[in-house]
């Protein structure tokens, strides 16, 4: 699980980075954490609710943010405040110790089953296959984003078609890795790929490896240190990205081509 969570998560972190969706990210994260909380509050399956919770804050906020006067950032700004007041709510509703509910915000690598397991594997096919079936385009989009639309590239197909799997990679991964953590397990190893390489296969490649790494470093370390292997893995992965920034190849080959990120801003 170590391994498909940590790299599943690290290659969904590349379209989150890339995009700057990095708000997007926690919005959706969070939403499936207080779905969760409220599933288990109801006696219900707290997969099936963070399911629901990360897939209805995705499918949310891009609608939201194309209303007249709503932006982006205005959007997830709604969206975050719902979905982290109704956690807290689910929380103080909860009657006894609430321990299954606080277990979903650090995460347990040691208490995922075999049906957590399959999950995982089958939204990591979804989600490889999906780059795999359509690089050209994504590469596209996050190079030239204006050309892409205008060489009729479907733009808002992908783009939501990513903030689908966000929510399935979150609601899977919520709880072996917590809802509190799995946005920066999301985003760190891509960031980290991000200092390595500008081509984009290469930071699928490595952000999934990153990704890897990191979380079966933490479950070893938590492991040895009997402490919650969520924040472990993610301390893990800041660590590997501080590395990355001061052994950078990029501070040495800056007459390389720009990144896709920075192509996509000078477009």
């Amino acid at each position: 699980m170590a391994l498909l969570g940590g790299s599943v998560c690290g290659a969904m972190g590349v379209f989150v980075v890339l995009w700057r969706m990095s708000l997007v990210g926690m919005c959706v994260s969070h939403a499936a954490f207080a779905g969760a909380l409220l599933a288990l509050w109801l006696g219900a399956p707290p997969l099936a609710g963070g399911l629901a919770a990360s897939l209805g804050a995705a499918s949310a906020v891009g609608p939201l943010a194309e209303k007249p006067g709503f932006s982006l950032d205005t959007a997830m700004g709604v969206v975050f405040a719902v979905v982290m007041s109704l956690a807290m709510l689910a929380l103080g509703l909860m009657p006894g110790a609430r321990t299954e509910g606080l277990s979903l915000i650090w995460g347990s690598l040691l208490t995922v089953t075999r049906f957590d397991l399959q999950l995982m594997a089958a939204t990591a096919l979804l989600l490889f296959g999906f780059v795999f079936l359509f690089f050209k385009e994504i590469e596209a989009i996050m190079g030239q984003r204006h050309a892409a639309v205008a060489a009729g590239i479907p733009v808002k197909g992908i783009y939501y078609a990513c903030l689908i799997l966000m929510g399935l990679v979150v609601a899977c991964a919520l709880k072996a890795i917590g809802g509190l953590l799995i946005y920066a397990l999301i985003v760190t190893p891509a960031a980290t790929a991000l200092q390595i390489t500008y081509r984009l296969s290469r930071m699928f490649l490595l952000a999934a490896l990153f990704g890897a790494v990191a979380s079966v470093a933490g479950l070893w370390l938590s492991f040895h240190w009997a402490v919650p292997p969520g924040a472990v893995i993610v301390l893990v992965s800041s660590a590997i990205l501080v590395a990355a920034m001061i052994f950078s190849p990029k501070k040495t080959c800056r007459s390389e081509q720009t990144s896709p990120v920075e192509q996509s801003n000078q477009a």
